[in-house]
C-alpha cells in the first residue's frame, strides 16, 4: 500500500482542487482545505479505509481463534473476558465514536477557519488547548482503573470463578486507557485532514500486537499474555499514526489570508482552544451508554454456566464483522458531513447522510443473511479446533444467529448518531435514546436469562439496539442533519425484504452439505444470489455501491486467506 501513502487518498489535494470550480474571491491555492473531496477521492479513501479494516478483522478473527486454541472456552478466558470489557469501552469512548464524534467536528471547524484566512494557526491552536489537558485525563483514569481493579471485577461480573485471574488481566488491560485516547485523538485529526491510512491501520497494529503476545508468552503467562498484548497492541495504535499527525502539524496553511477575516480572526486564531465541554460530555455519555450493553451481557452471564461469556465474546466478534463492513463508507463520510455543516451547506450533508444510509442498509442486510443462514458452518471452521469443543460451537452459533437480527440497528444507530453531533453542538437527544434502548436490553435479558440463558442476553441485545435506531430515526430534523425520514423509511424496506428471502432460501442450502466448507460456500452464494436478484428488481438505492463496496473487500479478504 505504499503506492496509494503517496497519492491523492492521502494528500487530498491536488485532485479536489482541479475538480472544483472555485467560487468569485476564492483563492486560488486553496487545495483541500478549500474544496469538497471529490467522489473519486471518497472511493479511493474508502477502498484504503476497507482494505485496513478487513486485514485488522482477519487478524482479530485469528486472535481470537488463537484465544480459543490457546485457551478454550471456560474459566481462564471468561476471566479474561472480563479484563477486556476496559479496552472495548476504550475503544468506542476514545477511537470509533465518543471522542470522534467531538474532535472531527472541531478539527473541520478549525480547518474552515484555516481556510477563510484565519490568522494564526487553529488547528495548532486547538491542539495547544486540548491534547496536554485530555492526555492527562487519560492517564488519571488508567491509573484508577489500575488501582480499582478488584472492585472492578466484583462490579463487573460478581458471580466469576477465578477473580484474582480477572484482576490481574484488568490491571494490564486499563493501560490502553492512555494509549487508545492518544490513538483516538490522532485518528481524529487525521481523518478530519483527510488522511486515511495511518488510522486506517491501528486495528492491524493492535491485533497483531497481542497475537504475539498470547504466542510468545502465553506458555508462561497463560491467558495473562493476552492481557499484556492489549497493553502491547494499545502503544502500537500510537506508533503508526504518530508521524503522520507530526507532518500534518508541521506543514503550513496553504491558503492566502483574506484581510477581512485575518482582522476579524487574528487574536482567536493564536490562541488555545479548548474544547466545547458539553458536547465532550453528551457523546462521552452517548457512547458510554451505547458499550454498557457489553457490562449487562456480562454480568447478568458471569451467573451462568463457565464458557456462558465466551460464547456470547465469539458469537459477537463474528456476527459484528457485517457492521464493521457497512461502516466503513461513513468512518470516511463524517469529516466530509462535519465539514460540509461547518461551511454551512445543509443540502449537501443531507445528500451525502442520506446515502450512506442506504449503502450501509445494504451491506449488513447482506452480511446478516449470511450470518444467520450460515452460523454453525462459520463457527465451526473458525473456532473448533482445540479446547473449541462441538458443543461450544453448537452455542456459539445459536447466539450468533439472535445476535445478528440487531445488525441493522447497530448499522442505523453508527450512521444517524453521526449526523446529530457532525454540526459539533452539544444535544442530549442521542444520550436519551440510547439510555431508552439500554432500559429496554435490561429489563429483556432479566426476564429471559433465567429460561434462554445467553439466547435470551442476545436478543435482549438486538431488541434494546433496534429501539435506539428507531428513535434516532424519529428524533431526525432540526437536532441534526434534516434527512426525509419517509424517504429513508421506504427505502430502507427494500434490501430488508430482499434479506429477509434471501436468509430463508440460505439457511436450506447450508444445510445440505455435510461438510461444514461446502456448506458455507453453498450458503453464501445461495444468499448472494437470491440478495442481488431481488435487490434489483426492488430497485433498491444504495445496493449497487454496497455491491461494489463488499466485491472490493470480499476480493482482498480471499486474498489475504488463500495467497
Amino acid at each position: 500500500m505504499q503506492g496509494v501513502q503517496g497519492s491523492d487518498v492521502d494528500r487530498g489535494s491536488v485532485g479536489a482542487q482541479r475538480a472544483v470550480p472555485r467560487a468569485p474571491g476564492q483563492a486560488a491555492d486553496a487545495g483541500v482545505e478549500g474544496a469538497p473531496p471529490t467522489r473519486g477521492f471518497l472511493a479511493k479513501a474508502a477502498l484504503v479505509t476497507a482494505v485496513f479494516s478487513v486485514a485488522g478483522a482477519l487478524l482479530g478473527l485469528i486472535r481470537d481463534q488463537s484465544l480459543a486454541r490457546l485457551f478454550g472456552a471456560g474459566r481462564d478466558t471468561d476471566a479474561f473476558l472480563v479484563a477486556w470489557t476496559i479496552p472495548e469501552f476504550a475503544a468506542t469512548l476514545l477511537i470509533e465514536d465518543g471522542l470522534a464524534f467531538a474532535l472531527i467536528p472541531a478539527f473541520s471547524m478549525a480547518l474552515a477557519r484555516r481556510a477563510q484566512g484565519a490568522a494564526g494557526d487553529p488547528v495548532r491552536a486547538l491542539v495547544a488547548g486540548t491534547l496536554p489537558k485530555l492526555a492527562l485525563a487519560f492517564a488519571a483514569v488508567g491509573a484508577l482503573l489500575v488501582g480499582g481493579a478488584p472492585q472492578l471485577v466484583e462490579v463487573l461480573a460478581p458471580g466469576l470463578r477465578d477473580p484474582g485471574l480477572a484482576v490481574d488481566c484488568t490491571r494490564l488491560t486499563a493501560t490502553c486507557v492512555l494509549t487508545f485516547g492518544l490513538a483516538g485523538y490522532c485518528s481524529a485529526a487525521l481523518r478530519a485532514h483527510r488522511r486515511f491510512l495511518a488510522p486506517a491501520a491501528i486495528y492491524v497494529a493492535y491485533n497483531a500486537g497481542i497475537i504475539a503476545a498470547m504466542f510468545a508468552l502465553g506458555g508462561h503467562w497463560g491467558v495473562r499474555s493476552a492481557a499484556f498484548g492489549v497493553a502491547a497492541g494499545g502503544a502500537l495504535m500510537v506508533v503508526v499514526q504518530l508521524p503522520a499527525l507530526l507532518r500534518q502539524l508541521r506543514q503550513k496553511a496553504r491558503v492566502k489570508a483574506k484581510a477581512k477575516a485575518g482582522a476579524r480572526e487574528s487574536a482567536a486564531g493564536a490562541e488555545a482552544q479548548p474544547l466545547n465541554l458539553v458536547l465532550m460530555a453528551t457523546v462521552l455519555l452517548f457512547a458510554l451508554c451505547r458499550q454498557s450493553q457489553v457490562l449487562i451481557e456480562r454480568f447478568l452471564a458471569s451467573h451462568l454456566h463457565s464458557g456462558a461469556i465466551s460464547h456470547l465474546n465469539y458469537a459477537q466478534k463474528v456476527a459484528q464483522i457485517p457492521m464493521t463492513m457497512s461502516m466503513m463508507l461513513c468512518t470516511v463520510t463524517f469529516p466530509v458531513v462535519a465539514r460540509a455543516l461547518a461551511e454551512g451547506d445543509t443540502e449537501r450533508a443531507r445528500r451525502r447522510v442520506e446515502r450512506d444510509l442506504s449503502v450501509a442498509a445494504s451491506v449488513v442486510l447482506l452480511g446478516t443473511a449470511v450470518v444467520v443462514a450460515c452460523a454453525p458452518q462459520l463457527i465451526h471452521l473458525l473456532f473448533q479446533r482445540g479446547a473449541f469443543t462441538p458443543q461450544d460451537t453448537a452455542a456459539t452459533a445459536g447466539v450468533m444467529r439472535v445476535y445478528a437480527l440487531g445488525l441493522l440497528g447497530q448499522t442505523l444507530v453508527g450512521v444517524l448518531v453521526r449526523s446529530y453531533f457532525s454540526a459539533g453542538r452539544a444535544t442530549w437527544y442521542p444520550v436519551a435514546a440510547m439510555a431508552a434502548g439500554i432500559v429496554v436490553t435490561s429489563w429483556i435479558g432479566a426476564l429471559t436469562v433465567g429460561s434462554y440463558g445467553v439466547t435470551g442476553i442476545a436478543a435482549a441485545n438486538a431488541t434494546g439496539i433496534t429501539a435506539t435506531a428507531v428513535l434516532l430515526l424519529a428524533g431526525m430534523g432540526p437536532r441534526s442533519v434534516p434527512v426525509g425520514v419517509r424517504r429513508v423509511l421506504a427505502e430502507l424496506s427494500r434490501p430488508v425484504r430482499a434479506a429477509v428471502i434471501a436468509t430463508v432460501v440460505g439457511t436450506f442450502f447450508a444445510q445440505r452439505p455435510a461438510d461444514p466448507l461446502t456448506g458455507l460456500a453453498a450458503g453464501v452464494t445461495t444468499v448472494t444470489a437470491v440478495f442481488v436478484l431481488l435487490g434489483w428488481a426492488l430497485d433498491a438505492q444504495g445496493f449497487a455501491p454496497a455491491l461494489r463496496s463488499v466485491g472490493t473487500v470480499t476480493r482482498r479478504l480471499a486474498h489475504a486467506v488463500f495467497h
